[in-house]
């Protein structure tokens, strides 16, 4: 399968832990889908100190994976939302 497109989308959106509302991540998304996945290259910015762990509450929120070749965070459903 093709790699996603490195530059990608100029689109950002904020990523907020569901139990306590902290800032995650700022990540480039394309389309208008759920979030299920976030490609580590498309991160703008990164507000967690631990990877894939919330900062505030402590709450793993994703499992590292690769995807298509490409390191990524696969999210856990309902434990982040998008603005």
């Amino acid at each position: 399968m093709a790699k996603p497109n490195p530059k990608g989308p100029q689109q950002t959106v904020n990523i907020y832990c569901s139990k306590c509302k902290q800032q995650l991540y700022k990540y480039r998304k394309g389309g208008k889908g759920a979030l299920v996945k976030c490609f580590k290259e498309r991160i703008v910015e990164d507000y967690t100190s631990t990877t894939a762990v919330c900062p505030v509450c402590q709450q793993t929120f994703a499992r590292e994976t690769l995807i298509r070749g490409v390191p990524a965070f696969k999210i856990i459903g309902g434990k982040v939302y998008q603005k």
